[in-house]
């Protein structure tokens, strides 16, 4: 007997036939690739590679001292040019104050007064501390922190020209003018503040 429409079934010969899922072709993935072993071939699941720690720059500690000189008549202060890299013209300067590493065995003020003889052929005497400033750079891949001792100097003698390969010129200015020469604001600052420049 055929049930009524909407009895809740259908004949026998209107049943569907259940569709089998095809399985894809070709070499099948384990079901654990915890469990996988490299002799699986294909099959074994790499495992990823660990993580490189950063590389970080090598830190440097540098020492140097050095200073302002103030010529035999008190009017004029000594300063060293280096040529500015960054320039294309290669003709700019730039004017800082001389200034050297403490070698083994030497003191700030040993190293200071040796420094400015060997940059500007100078020779002088350390009059007063003008104090310390340190600073950041990169150079050769390392992070360089340099501590600087400055003094004031006066002349006494030698004779003016810059040391060859470290120091493009040297040259005394009006001490009015110069905080206006310097190229880096810390040895303005340190100048700025220190108050009357007498020897």
């Amino acid at each position: 007997m055929t049930p009524a429409p909407g009895a809740g079934g259908e004949a026998p010969s209107a049943k569907r036939k259940k569709r089998r899922r095809r399985r894809p072709a070709g070499p099948q993935t384990p079901q654990n690739s915890q469990s996988a072993s490299p002799s699986e071939g294909a099959s074994a699941v790499k495992k990823s590679a660990p993580r490189k720690r950063p590389v970080y720059a090598k830190r440097v500690d540098e020492v140097s001292a050095g200073g302002l000189v103030i010529d035999s008549t008190g009017t004029k202060g000594l300063l060293i040019g280096r040529r500015d890299l960054k320039d294309q013209s290669r003709e700019r300067l730039l004017w800082s104050l001389p200034k050297g590493h403490i070698e083994a065995g030497e003191t700030p003020e040993q190293a200071a007064i040796r420094e400015v003889c060997e940059e500007t052929g100078i020779e002088s005497e350390i009059s007063r501390a003008l104090g310390v400033i340190d600073f950041w750079f990169m150079a050769g891949g390392k992070r360089i922190h340099k501590t600087v001792h400055h003094y004031l100097f006066k002349e006494v003698g030698g004779v003016l020209a810059p040391q060859i390969t470290e120091v493009d010129d040297v040259g005394w200015f009006p001490l009015e003018e110069i905080i206006g020469m310097l190229a880096y604001p810390d040895e303005k600052k340190l100048i700025a503040k220190s108050g009357d420049l007498v020897v």
